[in-house]
């Protein structure tokens, strides 16, 4: 008896004929920031995030990512800035679902404190970046030029790092619920350590925060506002687009080498049964710290680009919130899924950044015509509220996430030999 493969229906070229009426549509016909037209981006974007889990041919892949990411939201952002920081932060965010998934979804470590190691990347270049070093380094030589964020980008990677195996060395041999409970005190305490720092040496400017940080390639944003037009500001905010892109296809090219390596198959089997895992020769301790490190390392790179976008940090960027959030977005993607990574911080950002801000002020709008709606309805108010629902309907219906994570097969399956 022979084995038959249905064939696979190929979806690149209907997906593509969708991206590009969807680019025409919102850069034609809905060229505002209302609801109608943050519908329209979102569904062009989307579409970058459904070609990485919908069957189709690799050519048709890298059409869309080049026609979404680098054609139509660089036009569409230049004309309306806020669609560009839009994109931004969705990459960061995107970046971020992917540190956290190698911990919870590869290695099965729940880190309820993934933010402080995001907020240790922002103030490693915050903290240079801007005068506030000369609070505690003599010699007023700060703030820094921009571009000196490249060599702090990766002193972020290092610090963070550092601190994910600082933090890892002592917790990790905890389990469940105990782990959860350490790593969520580990990110209420860099929280504090970042607020309270600013006595007797003023080092992170407590819950002020700091501020007037520098943006790299900002000479090459002024150079390009000679050439082609536009503000300065626009191409700063391009060309912060262009640096999340680039490292975002680089974490994901990690990802997936860590995935398919020894060392991805050291972390599945932790995560599937640990006594069995040590039982065939898997070092539980290094194996788990350099989880850890990865997606603490992965976590701190972005906040250093975080502080250069938003010229701005203080530590309520860095809450318990928005660790929730992260792992909303991994475990809504798929726990172990790096499409399903990608896809769940997509949503989650649409949804924080772009639906609900459009809902309120579509809401206000209509009260301000006339129409009866309670003031005690803000949209705002029932964010958490609307994550939670999603979250509990996943759990029940799919709770394998949007996209399940794909077991690989060591070996092809043999074909079943028919008696007769």
């Amino acid at each position: 008896m022979t084995n038959t493969v249905k064939p696979t229906r190929d979806f690149g070229i209907p997906l593509l004929i969708y991206t590009i009426i969807m680019g025409i549509l919102k850069l034609t016909v809905l060229k505002g920031s209302g609801i109608l037209d943050t519908l329209a981006f979102s569904a062009f974007a989307g579409a970058a995030f459904f070609a990485t889990s919908l069957p189709m041919q690799t050519w048709a892949r890298i059409t869309i990512a080049v026609v979404v990411l680098g054609i139509g939201v660089p036009i569409i952002g230049m004309g309306n800035t806020f669609y560009l920081d839009v994109a931004i932060n969705i990459g960061i965010y995107a970046a971020l679902a992917l540190g956290l998934n190698i911990v919870v979804g590869f290695a099965g470590l729940l880190d309820l404190g993934f933010i402080a190691f995001y907020a240790v990347g922002a103030y490693t270049w915050g903290l240079f970046g801007s005068s506030q070093a000369n609070n505690f380094i003599a010699g007023n030589h700060f703030p820094l030029a921009g571009d000196w964020w490249f060599l702090f980008v990766i002193l972020a990677v290092i610090a963070a790092g550092t601190f994910g195996v600082l933090l890892g060395l002592p917790v990790l041999r905890l389990k469940g619920d105990y782990l959860a409970v350490v790593t969520l005190g580990f990110g209420e305490v860099i929280r504090v350590l970042a607020n309270n720092l600013d006595k007797p040496t003023n080092f992170t400017n407590g819950p002020q925060g700091i501020s007037a940080i520098g943006r790299p390639l900002v000479s090459v944003a002024d150079g390009l506002e000679k050439s082609f037009g536009q503000q300065s500001f626009k191409w700063e905010l391009l060309l912060l687009y262009a640096l999340v892109i680039i490292i975002i296809g680089f974490a994901v090219l990690l990802t997936i080498r860590l995935d398919h390596s020894k060392i991805g198959r050291a972390w599945v089997a932790i995560r599937e049964d640990e006594v069995a895992a040590q039982a065939m020769g898997v070092p539980l301790l290094s194996t788990k710290l350099i989880a850890f490190a990865t997606g603490a390392s992965f976590s701190g790179a972005m906040g250093a680009l975080f502080a250069a976008k938003q010229t701005f940090i203080s530590p309520e960027s860095f809450n318990f919130d928005a660790s929730v959030g992260i792992l909303a977005m991994v475990v809504l993607g798929g726990l172990g899924s790096i499409q399903g990574a990608l896809l769940g911080a997509f949503i989650v950002s649409v949804l924080n950044f772009q639906i609900l801000p459009a809902l309120g002020t579509l809401f206000n709008d209509l009260r301000n015509a006339g129409v009866p709606l309670s003031t005690a309805f803000e949209v705002s108010k029932y964010q958490r509220f609307i994550f939670g629902i999603i979250l509990i309907v996943m759990m029940i219906f799919r709770p394998q996430g949007l996209i399940a994570a794909a077991r690989r097969l060591t070996a092809p399956p043999k074909e079943e030999v028919d008696p007769a």
